[in-house]
């Protein structure tokens, strides 16, 4: 696992002395030895290499990688250039084309918002090929948890958009009153008409960062092909 060398590297440096990271550290490494893991090993952290602790805005919350060749890269719910977009993306994209009228692009590669300061964690930021919540139990939790909880304790306004019961189950973490948080059903097929489409998140989202000073996210993903 590559290194986190931003300012994430101090706040979580206490969790690497702890017996569950070194147990799920040697776990992990086995895995990858003897099994195929997504994502990548260079991407694991991808959602912390890429929005560096002090420029968070917004955090989505997910819950396990992609399990299937070339998706998963270390973003919750985002899928590498060129790999179909999942049907919850797609139903994110209809919601913001809704909400804020963006178009829908021709792929699912959602750094644009990480880069903006959108943490896309993964509560699992490992799994085997074809075995979905195959890494869950394994210590991932209270890593990502711990991160959260980093979050949560800035002092600066931060949204927490928890969508679904997974992602809804960590608001008892969530108490610091400077920061939004919005809350509604999974985007996914099975559960995004009890009332994902019309949650209007993410103008809600802008319209309290630009509330509070801060400058609001370009949630447009540009196509990829020009199409």
């Amino acid at each position: 696992m590559p290194p986190i060398t931003n300012d994430w590297a101090e706040y979580l440096k206490p969790e690497y002395k702890k017996d569950y990271y070194r147990n799920l550290f040697n776990f992990i490494g086995n895995e990858y030895a003897t099994h195929t893991i997504y994502p990548p090993g260079d991407d694991i952290f991808n959602a912390f290499h890429l929005t560096p602790l002090s420029k968070v805005k917004c955090v989505i919350i997910g819950q396990d990688p992609y399990h299937e060749p070339g998706q998963a890269h270390g973003l919750c719910f985002s899928v590498k250039p060129g790999v179909d977009i999942p049907p919850s993306l797609v139903n994110i994209y209809k919601e913001l084309n809704s909400d804020l009228g963006c178009y829908i692009p021709d792929n699912g590669y959602l750094v644009k918002w990480a880069e903006q300061g959108v943490l896309m964690l993964n509560a699992v930021l490992t799994v085997r090929a074809h075995q979905a919540a195959s890494h869950q139990g394994k210590g991932w939790e209270q890593f990502t948890d711990a991160a959260i909880d980093i979050v949560n304790r800035q002092d600066r306004p931060i949204v927490f958009l928890l969508w679904g019961g997974f992602a809804r189950k960590k608001k008892y973490m969530l108490n610091n009153p400077k920061h939004l948080i919005l809350e509604a059903p999974h985007p996914s097929p099975l559960s995004v008409y009890r009332g994902f489409f019309g949650c209007k998140h993410f103008s809600k989202t802008n319209e309290f960062l630009k509330a509070n000073g801060v400058l609001p996210i370009d949630w447009q993903i540009e196509n990829i092909t020009g199409a």
